[in-house]
């Protein structure tokens, strides 16, 4: 039983302040009160280990209570019986919740990102961070990782899932399952509980960008861009769409200075195209020939947007070009359903399927005009075919294919 009690500390301390001088009163076996002239009360205990003597705080009183100082002196006795140095086990004990809180989910993720990002395009990164952001850091940021199990995961995903976004939960999932890998690796974690959990989401319904391979109702959209009254701009973008078949972003962000009238070639400089940041360094430009029909939709806007940077600026300026949902929008307004029918991205299944099924020309040859890389094995380290006469015929073969579409209402 100790000696002190509530009432004794306060007279203590009230005496020390007008006194101004402190001392030591003992509660027994090594924890005392201390004392101080300003009248503050510190807890210590005074014990020996391995012969050495030592002295640990337990804290300030009032902050810490008589109580609450006694169960610490105690918890450290017990400590010492079991032949552990009780200034020892509490520096460990800090470690151990400093390596807890910097082995969170949330700085494991930013860890990872980090890491990754210095090969993930800006949009790729800021997708990823969005994914996290909104779906599983509310949730996960604070928890341990070398705690959290399948089950817990489960549940966070089974929120993203119930709200439809079946697909998010899958790409946040792996998310989670590269997150645990990059743990694992710095030894923040011994397992994957993420790694097994696609099985037991929902599957995915798999999605394409809706696009018209129908020729008479290609010709008919061909025709309503034809009629198209928005700005000259948006319309020149959709038929731009539609005779090189190139990826939106790309079309979106042509500039005048990717544009050569000379050779009728449009080139893309690497970083604009779709790759890894590091792809984007090492990859070569991707070349479109331009049909006499794109060269002339771009010389007949030229007077219109020359001057700028872009070959479709935005009404918005500041130097933006005009998005895929300007695109989108222009569609639309043209009674085109793009959830359903057809889309900006759509243009290109809408050659990639039509080139070879209606003109027959080579899948090889259409692939390469579509950026895609080489699908052989060894990919393209060994083939170096860029098939540049070919895709030059093709390009003014499907325009010429498209003018055919556009002046004709019944197409076999």
């Amino acid at each position: 039983m100790g000696k002190l009690t509530d009432k004794a500390i306060k007279a203590a301390m009230a005496e020390a302040k007008a006194t101004g001088t402190g001392r030591k009163h003992s509660d027994g076996g090594g924890l005392y009160l201390e004392t101080t002239a300003s009248g503050a009360g510190y807890w210590r205990w005074k014990f020996r280990h391995l012969g050495k003597e030592n002295r640990l705080s337990l804290g300030t009183y009032p902050d810490t209570t008589l109580l609450q100082a006694r169960k610490a002196h105690q918890e450290g006795r017990d400590t010492l019986r079991q032949g552990t140095d009780p200034s020892q086990a509490r520096k460990a004990a800090k470690i151990g919740a400093a390596s807890v809180a910097e082995n969170t989910f949330g700085a494991m993720a930013a860890a990872w990102v980090k890491v990754k990002a210095t090969d993930w395009t800006e949009g790729h990164t800021v997708t990823i961070q969005a994914r996290l952001n909104n779906d599983l850091l509310p949730y996960l940021s604070t928890r341990p990782i070398s705690e959290l199990a399948a089950p817990e995961l489960l549940a966070v995903l089974r929120r993203i899932e119930a709200r439809g976004a079946v697909e998010t939960a899958h790409r946040c999932k792996m998310i989670c399952k590269q997150v645990f890998d990059h743990a694992v690796t710095v030894g923040a974690a011994t397992s994957n509980p993420a790694a097994a959990l696609g099985r037991a989401l929902a599957t995915p319904t798999e999605r394409h960008h809706p696009a018209i391979t129908d020729p008479a109702r290609l010709g008919e959209l061909l025709r309503m861009i034809d009629g198209y009254r928005g700005s000259p701009p948006v319309r020149a973008a959709l038929l731009i769409h539609a005779l090189t078949f190139q990826r939106p972003g790309e079309i979106q962000g042509m500039a005048w200075a990717e544009i050569d009238f000379d050779g009728a070639v449009w080139t893309v400089p690497p970083e604009r195209m779709k790759a890894t940041r590091k792809k984007k360094a090492t990859n070569a430009a991707h070349t479109i020939p331009l049909s006499r029909q794109a060269v002339a939709v771009l010389k007949d806007l030229q007077p219109l947007t020359g001057h700028r940077a872009h070959v479709f600026p935005s009404e918005r300026g500041g130097g933006r070009h005009i998005s895929e949902n300007t695109v989108g929008a222009a569609l639309r307004s043209m009674g085109i359903d793009t959830r359903t029918e057809h889309t900006g991205h759509g243009f290109r299944a809408t050659a990639r399927t039509m080139l070879a099924e209606r003109l027959g020309l080579d899948m090889e040859v259409i692939e390469r005009q579509l950026a895609h890389g080489p699908r052989d094995a060894l990919g393209s380290a060994y083939n170096r075919t860029t098939w540049a006469a070919h895709r030059r015929d093709m390009m003014q073969a499907w325009a010429d294919y498209l003018d055919t579409l556009r002046g004709t209402t019944t197409v076999s």
